[in-house]
């Protein structure tokens, strides 16, 4: 008999829930992790984290608000170590509740690098175990740009970005993406002077464009600079600064940046060296994704794998969904299988970015009919009552038939905001579906019918 039914590689977002559903059906089950402590890059060194850091700056920033409400606050500073200390007790008690529910469903957690020597075989620091399934769930880590490595103490990847022990004077951020907007705007809100430096010519590729470009121009309000369609060339460390080369795609200007850190956040990669692939054989794509069928099997029998190592949206809700569609495939239960359209992607800077579906700029690529409705914050009464008017939300639908294909929004809450119209796209939900739907008042959700209701007047005869 195998030491255990199941043997989940990594125990991120999707090796958690993988383990935890697996165990909650009856197998025996081990995760394996390098850390000492579960969660993945998400929790330890990534999603969680930047959340409690963007909680506490953007506490910070509200001060320079309260003025407007009668609260004086003259003689307010922050601490940095204390925030840092907070972000870690956030982060250490989420691990604890996973090692608790590990304990609770039985879930053996084995500490260690492994590498599977064959089907059903793997070493653990030298321990051998035996597997009737091997489910990796490595997840990616941070791109590096070609020839200058990370060090964290001038050139940082995310999790470096993270655990600074002083506030940077200058901080260049190369990437216009998620990792790099948040993290920006953390570092920014503490007084540093942030240059984002990004390839396209615009921020959040994939994002609506109309949203992208609004939220840039309100980022940069906050005090944020950017540098779009401009290539970095180099980087040179000299002692406790850097100098970052830059050159502009459209004239070929160079020009030298002066940094006290530059953070690279340009995107992430499948992380899967080390785990013996090659030799077993299992079939990657040319960026290094598992190639994996419907019920998430590799090529190779008995050896599945999930979230950010396969093809997919790389986040962390994808590889839960991931996690719980693979386990029910393996025990027998019925489960549809993801739909990555219906995944949200959310920015958790201030004002947030949401965003689900088909885009105008999709529709259009496509050459397909639609409505689009948007309804501005400025003119909410909850959003006005609490500072809060940035932004607007953006529906758009089918325009035979109403059925909402996409949303879009820019403002406070905008994650939260997002869902009732996630869940219309799974439902197949119309525009008249959600005007018929009562939203209270006052509140920011009423942005959304509203949208719904101006594309809804677009369809029909003036």
């Amino acid at each position: 008999m195998s030491d255990f039914d199941l043997v989940v590689i990594g125990a991120g977002p999707g090796g958690y829930v993988a383990a935890l559903r697996a165990a909650q059906a009856g197998l025996r089950v081990a995760c394996i992790d390098e850390r000492a402590t579960a969660g993945g890059t998400c929790l330890n060194v990534g999603c969680i984290p930047s959340k409690a850091l963007l909680s506490s700056t953007e506490h910070w920033a509200e001060l320079k608000t309260l003025a407007d409400h009668g609260i004086e606050t003259d003689a307010a500073r922050f601490d940095l170590t204390r925030m840092m200390a907070r972000k870690d007790r956030v982060v250490s008690d989420l691990t604890k509740g996973i090692a608790f529910l590990f304990k609770k469903a039985g879930v053996d957690f084995i500490n260690g690098r492994a590498a599977i020597t064959a089907p059903g075989q793997l070493v653990v620091d030298g321990r051998e175990i035996t597997a009737r399934h091997i489910l990796i769930a490595t997840g990616s880590e941070p791109t590096a740009l070609p020839g200058i490595a990370f060090d964290e103490k001038r050139v940082l990847s995310s999790t470096g970005a993270l655990s600074l022990d002083a506030v940077p004077e200058r901080l260049v951020v190369v990437g216009a993406g998620v990792i790099g907007l948040e993290l920006g705007q953390i570092w920014s809100r503490l007084g540093s002077k942030v240059t984002v430096v990004e390839y396209l010519d615009r921020i959040l590729p994939g994002i609506d464009g109309e949203v992208a470009k609004t939220a840039q121009r309100i980022l940069a309000r906050h005090g944020i600079g950017f540098k779009l369609n401009t290539a970095v060339k180099a980087v040179t460390r000299t002692g406790e600064t850097a100098a970052v080369e830059i050159e502009s795609r459209a004239s070929g200007n160079g020009e030298t940046l002066e940094a006290d850190a530059v953070l690279v956040a340009i995107g992430r990669r499948p992380r899967s060296a080390g785990l013996g692939l090659e030799a077993l054989g299992v079939q990657r794509d040319a960026r290094g994704f598992i190639a994996v069928d419907a019920q998430f099997r590799t090529s190779v029998p008995g050896i599945l794998a999930i979230g950010d190592v396969v093809p997919g949206p790389m986040l962390a809700h994808k590889a839960e969904e991931d996690a719980a569609a693979c386990i029910d495939a393996l025990v027998g239960k019925p489960h549809d299988a993801p739909d990555y359209g219906l995944v949200p992607g959310v920015v958790y800077t201030a004002p947030e970015i949401a965003g689900v579906g088909l885009t105008e700029e999709d529709a259009g690529a496509a050459g397909r009919a639609v409505l689009v409705g948007k309804a501005s914050f400025l003119a909410n009464g909850r959003a006005r009552a609490i500072g809060a008017t940035d932004g607007f939300a953006k529906v758009i639908a089918c325009a035979e038939t109403g059925r909402v294909l996409g949303a879009h929004i820019l403002g406070h809450g905008a994650g939260e905001l997002l869902q009732e119209l996630v869940l219309a796209l799974r439902l197949g939900a119309t525009l008249t579906d959600l005007v018929g739907t009562s939203h209270a008042h006052p509140g920011m959700g009423e942005a959304v019918k509203e949208a719904c209701v101006v594309a809804l007047a677009a369809r029909r005869p003036a």
